[in-house]
């Protein structure tokens, strides 16, 4: 796979883009998505938020499968460079490089990739609740705050926090089920986040332990 570039000869190729890539490292933008439809001077690619268009011009570098092979074609006919519809195809993915402009997108960069990334979802935000606890199990945890019961999700990856929870969690190996660590009575603070509905506690904290 080599870069391309659009409309200049091969020998102006590194010397351009060391130009580029100084002049442009400010601001740039990344997107990747599928080419849903590529001319001489733009390139829309369709991405998890939507279509976005980019214009292409002789300093849009293009990274794809068979580009250097194109482009000594293109020199023996005797063309200045290659174009972008012979490098790109409707239904590749690729991954854009582009600065905007004054709302016009211009890619920097275009290179194919194997596959679209799926997009993370965005990180839940963390809350805090405050009460007694009512009910707990190796997969739950109920306490009561402001009047009202609340069930959190537990798993490995809660942590429960508080005055002797330490020294009980090593004894174990750092594997104390959580009904060994909270008690029925006992006030917590949890932090948690709410993931589509259901409550996940991240740490559970012991604020006042039920006497032995």
């Amino acid at each position: 796979m080599k870069s391309t570039r659009l409309g200049i000869l091969l020998p102006a190729l590194m010397m351009l883009a060391l130009g580029a890539t100084a002049a442009s490292a400010q601001g740039t933008k990344k997107a990747s998505g599928t080419v849903s439809a590529v001319t001489g001077s733009s390139v829309t690619v369709t991405t998890p938020t939507g279509d976005m268009t980019f214009t292409v011009d002789k300093d849009t570098v293009i990274t794809a499968p068979g580009g250097g092979t194109k482009e000594k074609a293109a020199k023996a006919a005797g063309k200045e460079g290659v174009a972008s519809t012979d490098v790109l195809k409707t239904g590749q993915a690729v991954e854009v490089s582009y600065h905007e402009t004054g709302g016009t997108m211009h890619a920097a960069s275009i290179r194919t990739i194997a596959k679209v990334p799926t997009p993370k979802p965005p990180s839940a935000v963390a809350k805090t609740a405050h009460g007694t606890v009512k009910d707990v199990s190796a997969s739950s945890l109920t306490i009561s705050s402001a009047g009202k019961d609340m069930t959190f999700t537990v798993d490995s990856s809660t942590h429960a926090i508080g005055k002797g929870l330490g020294t009980a969690t090593e004894k174990t190996g750092g594997k104390a089920p959580i009904t060994d660590l909270i008690k029925a009575g006992e006030q917590v603070s949890v932090t948690y986040h709410d993931m589509g509905g259901t409550l996940h506690a991240a740490t559970v904290h012991v604020v006042t332990a039920t006497k032995k």
